[in-house]
């Protein structure tokens, strides 16, 4: 038997139905409002369609002598909001006596739909209990959370994936740094480190190469592990690593990757010092840091941190000798031009992906699993990256001074 509903011109609103309907036409709203023209005739259309189906499936047309005595017949309708491009639109499906009745043209649609609403939704952050509701608004279906879990773990394969896929050899620059979030592990509610790594390859784009979660507090020893894993994905070497003020960071770095250079981030440095600092003399002091960490050589910073050194080295002997123990890498920027120096002085690229991280992370207030982390952490980077079209600016100008500063080995 042919299919009605795939013949659709059957099911079309004739030419006198379309010619009275415009003729009561007053406004625009008459034609693209929720209950203008349009949407009656799409909802008229589909639930024709779907009482092809249902013929289809019972073998006889509506009111069919035929029919009758066949053990199965129609049943009223139930109402089912369907989401459109103009809107959710009202549409009465019918249902069959034995409850067998799944129609093709909203079920599969409806699935793929739901599917993909929702996975959107958590990406966003958006609570379990605003997707619920969220969910029976737009289509008028009841979901659990159970049936989110579910649904939203069909993306671990494609987090497996991505976290273990095959690197570049070469990035000229990463940028390593860790957010915190709260986790259940054997029974405890710990806070625990996600580690970020994010690169800039030899093209100018900026590439995540990983989330991985640690198994508590943030230390170098794990980051160690991190490096590693970036080794056994295929990276053989990276000229500069932009780190926070973390100790034995650099030895971690260093272990697996020994000719990088390892850049402290100076704004991680600044905030750290004025922990020590009272309130009435942080302008009077970051006046005379700035003149440390914006000079315009390493000699003229060597100079005015003795001088600050002088000025503020007994009130807050902590902050001088925190400069001074770290100076080598706090200082490694001014070996190179100004646009390098922008990029490798700050950890602030990870840090502003980090931030887009937190706005999904907050309504977690605790994660139940390490592999609910991995799997919400991914889908917010999908949604970051898909804005990374471009490379970072003046790249054309960076990579050439890339290419002679590490001539020896940046690619050809």
């Amino acid at each position: 038997m042919r299919t009605h509903y795939t013949n659709r011109d059957k099911y079309l609103p004739s030419v006198e139905e379309i010619q009275k309907a415009l003729g009561q036409v007053e406004n625009l709203d008459d034609f693209f409002g929720k209950e203008g023209i349009f949407a009656r005739l799409f909802a008229r259309t589909v639930e024709e369609m779907l009482e092809g189906e249902m013929s289809e499936h019972l073998g006889y047309e509506k009111y069919e002598a035929k029919g009758r005595n066949k053990g199965n017949s129609r049943n009223g309708k139930r109402e089912v909001q369907l989401a459109t491009s103009g809107g959710s639109q009202k549409v009465q499906v019918p249902r069959d006596r034995h409850g067998e009745f799944a129609p093709k043209l909203l079920t599969e649609k409806r699935s793929n739909e739901l599917e993909e609403k929702i996975i959107a939704l958590y990406a966003k952050g958006t609570s379990t209990r605003d997707v619920v509701d969220t969910i029976a608004d737009i289509y008028g279906v009841e979901v659990s959370a159970a049936t989110i879990s579910t649904i939203t773990d069909k993306v671990l394969p494609l987090v497996e994936e991505w976290q273990s896929r095959r690197l570049d050899k070469i990035y000229p620059i990463l940028y390593l740094d860790a957010i915190h979030i709260k986790i259940r592990q054997e029974q405890k509610i710990e806070n625990v480190a996600v580690y970020i790594v994010l690169a800039v390859d030899t093209e100018g784009h900026k590439d995540v190469l990983g989330h991985w979660v640690g198994d508590g507090a943030e230390g170098a020893s794990f980051w160690l592990n991190v490096v590693t894993d970036l080794q056994t994905r295929g990276v053989a070497d990276i000229f500069i690593a932009c780190v926070d003020g973390l100790e034995g960071f650099a030895q971690a770095i260093h272990a697996v990757f020994p000719r990088v250079i390892v850049q402290r981030c100076v704004i991680h440095q600044i905030r750290n010092s004025l922990k020590y600092v009272t309130w009435s003399d942080h302008k009077e002091l970051m006046r005379d840091l700035k003149t440390v960490y914006k000079a315009a050589t390493r000699e003229e910073a060597e100079t005015n941190l003795l001088q600050f050194a002088e000025k503020w080295g007994k009130k807050y002997p902590m902050v001088v000798r925190s400069w001074e123990n770290n100076w080598s890498e706090l200082s490694v920027y001014f070996d190179y031009p100004d646009e390098i120096r922008r990029l490798i002085y700050t950890t602030n690229a990870v840090e502003g992906y980090n931030r887009q991280l937190r706005k999904v992370t907050k309504t977690k207030s605790l994660f139940p699993t390490p592999k609910s982390v991995r799997k919400l952490l991914y889908l917010a980077h999908q949604n970051v990256a898909k804005k990374w079209t471009m490379p970072i600016p003046h790249w054309a100008q960076i990579r050439n001074q890339l290419a002679i500063l590490f001539e020896d080995r940046f690619p050809v």
